[in-house]
C-alpha cells in the first residue's frame, strides 16, 4: 500500500526537531502496543478478525435475495460502506445506492432507482436519531416498500430509529456503543452491508499480523513523525491528490477520520480532497507556487489498460505523442509528473498505491490510518474519539427546527 520508504523523504527532513519527534512517535507507539495488549481501546476489537457481529449467516442470507441494497445513513454511518464498496464494486454484483445527505432532489433520485421493489434497506445512525437520517428515511421512502425489508443498525436503547423497528418489522442489528462513526467501518455499520454485497469479511481484518510486519510499523511511525513535524512547522493542510475516481470515497473517508479525531483544543489537521488530473487546471499552481502550509497525499492504483484511447485520426499534428496512449497511462504520466515537479521543488509529499483492489488491501489501508490517527492525537494531545463541538450545532439545530 505505502510505497516502500515514501514517507515524505523527498522533503524530510532538514527540520532539527525530526529525529526528536521520531523518538517520540516510537515512544507512543510502545504505548498503543502495551494498550492493546491490554484491551484499552476497545474500538480496535473491530479490527480484529475474532471480532463478534451483533448480525448471523442467517441474518445475511435473508437480505441476501434482493438485487439492489439501499443505504440509509450520514458521516461515518454511511462513508465506510460507500468507500468499501467503491474501492471492490468490480467483485460486486449487486447495486447499492446511497442516501447520505439531505438533497431537495432526493426523492427523484430515489424513484431514479430500478426495480425498487427487489431491494433491500440499510438505515444507519449510532444514536438512532440523527436528524438528516430520519428526515431522509421519512420524506422518500413508503411504508410498503419498507416493511420486512429493512434493516436498522443502531445502539439498542430508546432512540427515533428503535421506535420505528415493529412498526416496519425491522431486523435491527445493535450499533456497539464503543464504536464512534468514523471509526466503524471494520464493525457492523460497515461489514453488513459489505456481507450482503458478496464481500469476504474476514479478509478485511488482518490488526494482530500487521502490527508484527517491519514494513507496516516502520512505515507508520516515520509517516506519523512526519506528519507530526510538518503540523508543528506549520503545515496544517493535508492535501489527498486523488487519480483513481474508484479512490473518492475512500478519500472521504480518510477526511472525516482527520478532521473529527484531530480538530480539537485549537490543533488539528485541515484534510482537503483534490482530484487529478482535473485540479491541475484549477488548483496546482497554489499547491506549486502558494504558501508553504500543505503536505500532500497522492491516492493511485494499479490499474490494466482501460481499453480507451486517443483515436489517431482525430489528434491534430503537435499532439502526436499522444497516438495510441491509453487514457489510464495518460493520467499516470500526469501524476509522475507533479511528483517530479513536487521533489524538485522539496514540496513534502507520500504516496498510497493500491495493488491489487481486494478486501485485505482495504482493510489494511483502513487500519494503517486509524493507527496514524490515533498516534497522531497522543502527540498532539487531543481525544481522537469525541466531537463535542459538533453537538453545539445538533442542540442548536434542534432549538430552530422546534
Amino acid at each position: 500500500m505505502l510505497k516502500k520508504d515514501n514517507f515524505f523523504k523527498n522533503y524530510f527532513i532538514n527540520f532539527s526537531n525530526y529525529k526528536n519527534n521520531l523518538a517520540k512517535t516510537k515512544k507512543a507507539f510502545t504505548s498503543l502496543l502495551s494498550d492493546l495488549e491490554n484491551n484499552k481501546i476497545p474500538m480496535l476489537e473491530s479490527f480484529e478478525k475474532d471480532y463478534e457481529f451483533d448480525f448471523t449467516n442467517n441474518t445475511i442470507k435473508k437480505f441476501s435475495k434482493y438485487k439492489n441494497i439501499v443505504i440509509v445513513g450520514i458521516g461515518g454511518s454511511a462513508l465506510g460502506a460507500k468507500s468499501i464498496y467503491s474501492f471492490l464494486k468490480k467483485k460486486i454484483k449487486k447495486e447499492v445506492f446511497f442516501f447520505d445527505n439531505l438533497d431537495l432532489n432526493l426523492n427523484f433520485k430515489f424513484k431514479k432507482i430500478k426495480n425498487l421493489k427487489n431491494s433491500c434497506f440499510i438505515v444507519i445512525s449510532k444514536s438512532g436519531n440523527t436528524l438528516e437520517t430520519i428526515a431522509n428515511l421519512s420524506s422518500s421512502i413508503s411504508k410498503n416498500l419498507l416493511k420486512n425489508k429493512l434493516i436498522i443498525i443502531t445502539e439498542i436503547k430508546d432512540n427515533a430509529l428503535m421506535s420505528l423497528a415493529s412498526r416496519y418489522e425491522a431486523e435491527i442489528i445493535e450499533h456497539k456503543e464503543f464504536i464512534g462513526g468514523r471509526y466503524s467501518v471494520l464493525s457492523e455499520t460497515g461489514m453488513y452491508p459489505a456481507a450482503l454485497m458478496g464481500l469476504n469479511l474476514e479478509k478485511f481484518k488482518n490488526l494482530k499480523n500487521l502490527i508484527k510486519k517491519n514494513f507496516f510499523t516502520s512505515s507508520l511511525i516515520h509517516n506519523v513523525a512526519s506528519i507530526y513535524t510538518l503540523n508543528l512547522k506549520g503545515f496544517k493542510n493535508s492535501v489527498i491528490l486523488n487519480y483513481d475516481s474508484d479512490l473518492n470515497d475512500l478519500s472521504y473517508w480518510y477526511q472525516q477520520l482527520v478532521a473529527e479525531s484531530l480538530g480539537k483544543k485549537g490543533k488539528g489537521i485541515n484534510p482537503i480532497i483534490s482530484f487529478g488530473p482535473k485540479d491541475h487546471h484549477s488548483l496546482l499552481q497554489l499547491y506549486l507556487d502558494g504558501p508553504r502550509d500543505k503536505f500532500f497525499t497522492f491516492f493511485n492504483s494499479a490499474k490494466t489498460n482501460s481499453k480507451t484511447k486517443v483515436l489517431n485520426d482525430m489528434l491534430p499534428d503537435r499532439m502526436k505523442f499522444l497516438k495510441n496512449k491509453d487514457i489510464n497511462f495518460i493520467i499516470n504520466s500526469q501524476s509522475q509528473a507533479v511528483k517530479n515537479i513536487f521533489k524538485k521543488k522539496k514540496i513534502p509529499f507520500r504516496e498510497i498505491y493500491f495493488n491489487k483492489r481486494e478486501e485485505s488491501e482495504l482493510g489494511g489501508a483502513y487500519t494503517f490510518f486509524v493507527l496514524e490517527t490515533i498516534l497522531l492525537s497522543r502527540l498532539m494531545k487531543v481525544d481522537p474519539f469525541n466531537q463535542p463541538d459538533v453537538e453545539q450545532v445538533k442542540i442548536e439545530t434542534k432549538k430552530i427546527l422546534s
